[in-house]
Parts: structure tokens; sequence; C-alpha cells
């Protein structure tokens, strides 16, 4: 059976609804809006029970959930002193109590995550899309589901809202959550196809009650609304805006990527704050020479046989952040792994650069970057570990894991996909980011996580933890490919 939209609050004004003409290289602003309350402060994302530890969320969308193919679960391993404890843990999925909706095949709950204190109540909420979700007769229309944090994890949950379910498609394809338009509360970014593929849902997001608003974009050529926005990525480029987004997408019948930086979300017009930045599919926001703009590093996976941007086995360009947005005075930094000081060698089909994240291994304050490299060796996978500097990221002391390394569990077997995501996140409260990386191709499509505890050396093997989709109660009928989801 297909679930019914839920429809706004009645109780919540349209009060202006703003729809221009596209013309090209412009955004079509779609404006919904209505009073929200001030927000206090709010605890850190992926903090579910409030301990100070982060917490991590693992997708599973193609996991099968009471008999149902492809309708996906997400998994959440909560911190400890000692790191990722599976003994404490959460599953998620559509026939979970509280949860809305029920599971279907092809649902693919946990396509996407993302995690802020939407209600700030000192608890982390998480964000689920389910993209291929049936929707009022609306095939693939899709949810977004927010599951509450609280002293004892995650529990309970409540769909948030679709103000324009007739030009969305796949809607939570993409996830991320920023304080959009400066009023101290954080508001929601959902992605999605269709003539309005970027989604701003006002903050507060709570329990229960009416929604605050919204408002949406329809981003221009060459971005296609058939694949719409792919990846969002949020974070405070500089002080002068209190969020910037990194928007992915593709072009109309090529399917190359495109990336484009909104600096400043606040206001209505996006259009002359759009800045151009080096192509690719994923990203990551962090401040790598900490002189307090953010730092951009974006993944472009593609030979450039099937992007004319790629590069020999993919690559990654880092782009120092400014007052502006992107530093003019700084060139990007192209880093592959034939960059002298990266391990290996840059091979066609390697697809270095498919996931990347920053954060800081080694407790020193710089943003280090975590580069994973999925196809390495017939798609046993790797990833690579560059360290932040007062001047920038360096490649002296850059390590490579893979399987095989000593003291990382398991054995590289083609097709595991190592390093298909990866995250550096503090799981263990010590101010030093664990290296998370998930496979998952591991055992033909179960798929499997491993965290690396950080150190003051980097990512130390020692005591490395490894665990499948069994160890959390997922099911490992068909192909549930764990891990195809992290914290973002």
């Amino acid at each position: 059976m297909t679930r019914p939209r839920p429809e706004p609050p009645r109780g919540n004004p349209m009060r202006t609804r703003v729809l221009a003409a596209v013309v090209a290289g412009a955004l079509t602003p779609l404006v919904l809006t209505a009073p929200a309350a001030h927000a206090t402060a709010a605890a850190a994302p992926y903090d579910f029970n409030g301990d100070g530890r982060a917490d991590l969320a693992i997708g599973a969308p193609d996991a099968t959930v009471g008999g149902r193919a492809g309708a996906g679960a997400v998994s959440v391993v909560y911190g400890s002193s000692t790191g990722l404890k599976t003994a404490t843990r959460t599953l998620i999925t559509q026939n979970s109590a509280g949860v809305p909706g029920t599971a279907e095949a092809g649902d693919a709950f946990g396509s996407a995550v993302a995690s802020a204190d939407l209600n700030t109540d000192g608890y982390a909420d998480l964000l689920v899309g389910a993209p291929g979700e049936d929707v009022d007769g609306d095939t693939n229309g899709g949810t977004v589901v927010a599951v509450w944090g609280s002293p004892s994890g995650l529990s309970g949950a409540r769909t948030v809202v679709d103000y324009w379910p007739d030009q969305t498609d796949r809607y939570g394809q993409s996830l991320a959550v920023g304080d959009l338009d400066g009023d101290g509360d954080l508001d929601i970014v959902i992605g999605s196809t269709g003539s309005t593929d970027l989604n701003f849902i006002n903050g507060p997001v709570t329990r229960s009650g009416s929604f605050q608003g919204a408002s949406g974009a329809r981003f221009p050529a060459p971005y296609s609304t058939s694949y719409g926005v792919t990846s969002v990525t949020a974070g405070r480029i500089s002080p002068a805006w209190p969020t910037s987004l990194v928007v992915h997408g593709r072009q109309s019948g090529t399917g190359t990527a495109v990336t484009q930086l909104v600096t400043d979300t606040s206001i209505g017009n996006y259009t002359d704050w759009l800045q151009a930045l080096p192509v690719g599919t994923v990203s990551a926001i962090g401040d790598i020479d900490k002189d307090g703009y953010a730092d951009i590093a974006v993944g472009n996976p593609a030979e450039t046989s099937a992007d004319p941007a790629g590069g020999k086995g993919g690559k990654v360009t880092v782009v120092y952040g400014g007052p502006d947005g992107k530093d003019t005075s700084r060139g990007p930094l192209v880093l592959g792994q034939d960059t002298p000081g990266v391990p290996g060698a840059a091979e066609s089909g390697d697809a270095f650069g498919s996931s990347v994240f920053l954060g800081d291994v080694d407790g020193d304050g710089f943003a280090d970057l975590a580069i994973g490299a999925p196809g390495e060796n017939s798609g046993t996978g790797s990833v690579t570990v560059l360290r932040g500097t007062a001047s920038g990221l360096t490649t002296k002391g850059a390590a490579s894991y893979t399987q095989s390394t000593a003291g990382v569990p398991g054995t590289s077997e083609k097709g595991d996909r190592f390093g298909a995501r990866v995250l550096l996140a503090d799981h263990s409260g010590d101010h030093r980011a664990e290296l998370t990386v998930a496979a998952p191709g591991e055992n033909a499509g179960d798929g499997a996580v491993w965290s690396l505890r950080g150190a003051s050396t980097g990512p130390a093997t020692t005591g490395a933890l490894s665990f499948g989709p069994s160890t959390t109660g997922v099911s490992t009928t068909g192909t549930p490919h764990y891990g195809a989801t992290l914290n973002n």
C-alpha cells in the first residue's frame, strides 16, 4: 500500500509564495513562511543521547524488512568512552514502533541521513530519507522522517512535510541541516528531483504542532531536473553568513556532475550568491588551516572519458575558504593518487574521491581529510588520510588503509568497495575523530563497517572494530549494502 502525504498544518498560514519564471542561470525561489519561536542552543549533530559523543547512523537502503526487498533500514550505534559500542544500538525501519509508514519494497529508507537538534531539547535528532516511497499514488514521491533523540537514544518520529508534492519526486534523496535564514533556528535542506529540487523546511521542527513554513528552488541549468539535487553539504564557510551550501547535481543529456556553492542562504534571490566550484559528486566542509574560514573538499571519482572534469582514477579538489566564500587569493589543491606524497598510483577505475570527509583525527585543531577509493585494486577499495596544517592540507605523513593493512580486520576481496563511505567523528569524546569506513559490497553485498580510533599519529589500527548488518539487527536477505550511507 502507499502512504498518503501529510498536508501542511492548517494552523500554519501561508504568508507568501513567489514563483518566478525560470531563466537561464537563475534560481526560482518558492517562499512559504510563518512566524517561528527563537531557538535555544542546540546539541551537537549525531549526539542522540546527549552524552557528548557522536553516535553513528548506518544506512542500508537495500535491506529487506518484513520480507519487503529494498525497504531499507538505518542502524544507529552509540558512542562510548572506548569508541563505538555495538551493544548499545537502535534499529530504525518503517516497521519500527513510532516511525510513520510501513516498510514496502523499494522504499530505500536510509538512502540519506542528516542530524541536528531540531527541537533544541539537548538531544540530537536524526533525519532519514526514503526517496523510493510511494506517496498518495505518486510512485517514488519520496518522504523524510525525523526521529527524536532522548537520554535513552532515538525513539518516536514524525514525517517532515512536503509543501510542493506536485513539483517534487524522490523527496529525501539528499539531506542536510543548517540555519539557512539566520534566525537562530535550524532548518532542513531536502534534495529531490522535479521542478523544485531544493527544499528548505523552516525550523524549529518539533515533535508535534505546526511546521513553520518552507521555501524551495529550482536549481538553474545545467542542473537536470531528472537527476535533481543528488547531494548537498551544509556548513559555515565564513562568519558573514550563518550557513552555506555545496549543491551537487547532474547535467542534462551527459549526466556529468555539476557543483555550486550557495554562500548566503538567508536571502530570497540565490542567484547573486552562487559561486562555481570544481565539479564533483560529493563534498565536505571543514577548517583545514584553522584560519576561521571553512574549506571545501570536492570529490570527483569519474574518469575523464566519463566526465571531462574528472581524472585518471578520480580526484579530489580542495578549495580554501575566505570572507567571500572561496578564497580567490589561493589556487585550489588538486589531489590524485599520482600526486607526490599521496599513497598508491592513479589507475583507471580506482574511483578516488567517491567519498570525502573532514575532521580532526589527531586533536590538533586542524581538520584532516579522509578520501575513499572503493574501486582500488578491482574494487577491494582503500582509504587515504591527509593531515591539515596552518598552511593547508599536506601530503606529508599521508596514510592509506585497506583490509590488508596490519590490524584492520578482514581480508581485501574484489567487490568489497572498502571506502565507498568514510567518516571522521569523535565517538569516544577524547577530541580525536575516529575513522569510520564502510564497504557496502563486503560479503557479496551484505556490507560492513570499520572504526579506527583517532590518535596523535593519525588513525590507529590497534583495537580496530569491524561489524556487519547482523550485529545491529539488519537482515542479510538479498543485498542490504550496509554502510551505503553514513553520518553526513
